[in-house]
C-alpha cells in the first residue's frame, strides 16, 4: 500500500504515519512544519522507519500534483489545513486558501494523476453551525440536546458558519462531490474532538490536552489555584475520541473502503464518552488531587452547546467503534502532557 499523508507531522497525521510504517506500508508525508510541535513529530516519525518526506505547502499546485504524479499514492489521508475557528476569524483569507485552495489541489490532483486512490478526508463537526434549532436544557455540569440521546447522526442538515465552518464544509462538499461526478473514492470524516499523544495542544485548539496542560500547572505550584479562564459556562459538552481508536477507524475505512466511499460519518467517542468543560476539570482534580477554579468568559462565536456524535453509520459500514474510555484517556493524555512538560524543561 501506497499511503499519502498530507499534514502528516500534525497530531492526528504522525499517529496515523506511525502506523502506516508499522504496517510496512510505503509512506510519503506532506507538511509545510507551521504547526507548533510538528517539527517535534517529524523527528519522532524518523525514529519509526523510512518514508519520504516534503516540506511544502498544499496551496502549492505544482508541488501537489508533482508529488502525486511521481508517488501514484493508492491511498490519501487529507488532513493538512487550517483547523481553528478563532484563527479564521483572524484572517478569513487564509483559512479559505488553505482549507479550500489546498484541498482543492490535493483532490483535482488525484482525479487526474491517481484515480483509483481512496481519499479519507479530515472534516469537521463544525459543518453543521452552533445548532442553534436544537432544543437544549441544562444540568448541573451539562447541557443536553433534547431527543438526541445517542448523538447526532449524518442526517443533521448542514449550517456553514463561520469562515473556518465555511471553508471546511466546502472542502467536505468537494470530497463528496467529486465521488459523484468523477468517480473519485472519497470518504468525509466529521470530527468530533480528538486528542492523545503527540498532540502540542495551544488555547485555540485541543481542549482536552489545553485544560490538561492547565491542570497540572495548578499542581507544580502547589499553592493557591489561579482561575482557568474557559470560554461560556463550562456546561458544553463534546464527545471525546483517543488517538488511538481515531488511528484504528481510518486504517478500518481504509480497509473496508468499497463500502464507505461517497459518503460522510460523523466520528467521535459517542455518548458514552461524552464530557463537558466541568466534567473533565471534575475528573482532572481527582486524578492530581488539585483544585480548579473557573474563570469565565463570553461564549466563542458560533459555538455548539452539545455536539455528540452518532457513530452507527460507522459502525454499519465498516464496523468501527471507540474502544479507550474517555477516563483512561484523559489519563493517558495526563502522562504525554508530562512528558511533553519535561522535554522542555530538559
Amino acid at each position: 500500500m501506497k499511503l499519502l499523508i498530507t499534514g502528516g507531522c500534525g497530531f492526528l497525521g504522525s499517529n496515523l504515519a506511525k502506523t502506516a510504517l508499522d504496517k510496512g506500508y510505503e509512506l510519503a508525508v506532506l507538511d509545510n512544519l507551521s504547526r507548533v510541535g510538528s517539527r517535534q513529530n517529524l523527528e519522532w516519525l524518523k525514529t519509526c522507519g523510512s518514508f519520504k518526506f516534503v516540506e511544502g505547502d498544499t496551496r502549492s499546485q505544482s508541488m501537489v500534483e508533482a508529488l502525486v504524479s511521481e508517488f501514484r499514492p493508492e491511498a490519501v489521508f487529507h488532513l493538512a489545513g487550517q483547523v481553528a475557528m478563532t484563527t479564521s476569524l483572524a484572517d478569513p483569507r487564509s483559512d479559505f486558501d488553505t482549507n479550500v485552495v489546498g484541498g482543492m489541489n490535493i483532490l483535482d490532483a488525484v482525479r487526474r494523476k491517481a484515480p483509483n486512490a481512496v481519499v479519507i478526508y479530515s472534516s469537521t463537526n463544525k459543518v453543521y453551525g452552533d445548532l442553534g434549532h436544537i432544543d437544549f436544557y441544562e444540568e448541573d455540569t451539562r447541557y443536553i440536546a433534547r431527543g438526541y440521546e445517542r448523538g447526532f447522526d449524518e442526517s443533521l442538515p448542514l449550517n456553514f458558519q463561520s469562515p473556518y465552518g465555511c471553508s471546511k464544509g466546502a472542502m467536505d462538499q468537494y470530497m463528496l462531490d467529486f465521488h459523484r461526478m468523477f468517480g473519485v473514492n472519497t470518504i468525509v470524516f466529521r470530527h468530533s474532538s480528538i486528542y492523545g499523544g503527540r498532540q502540542f495542544s495551544t488555547f485555540d485548539q485541543g481542549w482536552i490536552g489545553w485544560f490538561v496542560s492547565q491542570a497540572l500547572l495548578v499542581a507544580k505550584k502547589n499553592e493557591v489555584p489561579f482561575p482557568i479562564s474557559i470560554a461560556g459556562t463550562g456546561k458544553q459538552v463534546r464527545d471525546v475520541l483517543f488517538a488511538s481508536d481515531i488511528v484504528n477507524c481510518y486504517f478500518q475505512a481504509l480497509k473496508n473502503s468499497t463500502r464507505a466511499v461517497g459518503q460522510a460519518f460523523n466520528i467521535g467517542g459517542g455518548m458514552e464518552n461524552s464530557l463537558s468543560i466541568l466534567e473533565l476539570f471534575k475528573i482532572l482534580e481527582n486524578a492530581l488531587n488539585v483544585q480548579l477554579s473557573v474563570q469565565t468568559s463570553p461564549w466563542r462565536l458560533s459555538d455548539q452547546k452539545v455536539f455528540v456524535a452518532d457513530n452507527s453509520k460507522a459502525g454499519r459500514l465498516f464496523g468501527w467503534k471507540p474502544q479507550i474510555t474517555a477516563k483512561e484517556g484523559v489519563s493517558k493524555m495526563i502522562e504525554w502532557m508530562r512528558i511533553v512538560d519535561s522535554n522542555a524543561q530538559s
